[in-house]
């Protein structure tokens, strides 16, 4: 594996592959890798034939409120596990490289972003996600970029940045990786003490009652967010946002009549954690984490 820091290097990288004749997987990250970042690799490697994973804390999806200085960094770890995985290439670029000096350009996509985490951490966090998103595309080239559902929103985002900007690019959003008690993994999970991280699985638990009410045959969404709302008041979590939401518009649902995302953010302790089911109206079966098309 070839850890490489400069555009100038990864595109040079990229074009005596495909020279090679060989398709380009993406896996963006900002580091601290875990299960769920691994099986994103994992994918990559299974479906294309140069296996680029970006490691790069971005700056500009942070508020002066969050926790870009504390954010877990470990690039040695990283780089070992990325290799472990059979990456090709991991670009660690220095945030100069990424946005030099004079960088004026922002990736705006309205609609999408004004809600959910868009109104809990501001319109600066999408503006940041859809630049960086936009730019690595640009660099990297690939045919496929793999991304994890737990972060929905972001999905449908870098979606709408593909479609808009006619980007020849296929996102592939695979399922969220849960450790075995349901809490999705995260790079923010390190920050749960022994308390905040039992507390923590409420909210898939959450999750869980309210899909259950879907499945018994209640398709009334004030009655389904009511049971997910029972167990985080049950466990002392007072939801940011505990909501359901259209799978593609992500426009408020009052019934469930078609496909809809079940979607929560609560601090638990040190920690902001978000977690997300896909609600199939046909059947209600539970997806946990399946992409919304």
């Amino acid at each position: 594996m070839r850890i490489l820091r400069t555009i100038a290097e990864v595109r040079a990288a990229v074009g005596a592959a495909r020279g090679a004749g060989a398709s380009v997987g993406l896996v963006p990250t900002m580091g601290a890798f875990h299960e769920g970042h691994l099986s994103l690799m994992r994918q990559a490697r299974a479906e294309t034939g140069l296996v680029v994973v970006s490691l790069f804390v971005n700056p500009t999806q942070f508020a002066p409120n969050e926790d870009l200085s504390t954010y877990p960094r470990d690039e040695h770890r990283d780089a070992a596990l990325a290799e472990a995985e059979g990456v090709d290439i991991l670009f660690a670029p220095s945030p100069a490289e990424v946005y030099p000096d004079g960088f004026a350009t922002n990736v705006h996509v309205a609609g999408l972003t004004e809600v959910l985490d868009g109104a809990s951490r501001g319109a600066h966090h999408f503006d940041g996600v859809a630049t960086v998103v936009t730019k690595l595309f640009g660099i990297v080239t690939p045919d496929v970029a793999y991304f994890g559902q737990k972060d929905a929103q972001q999905v449908l985002v870098v979606r709408r940045v593909v479609r808009d900007l006619d980007l020849a690019v296929r996102i592939e959003a695979c399922p969220i990786v849960r450790e075995p008690d349901g809490l999705a993994m995260s790079s923010r999970n390190v920050y749960l003490d022994a308390d905040a991280r039992a507390r923590a699985t409420a909210l898939n638990r959450a999750l869980d009652a309210a899909e259950a009410v879907l499945g018994s045959g209640e398709h009334g969404g004030e009655r389904i967010l009511a049971s997910a709302r029972a167990v985080l008041v049950d466990a002392s979590i007072d939801a940011e946002y505990l909501e359901l939401r259209d799978a593609e518009t992500l426009q408020p649902v009052r019934v469930v009549e078609r496909d809809a995302l079940l979607l929560v953010a609560a601090r638990v302790g040190a920690a902001r954690l978000i977690d997300n089911h896909l609600l199939r109206a046909g059947g209600a079966e539970e997806s946990r984490g399946e992409a919304a098309a």
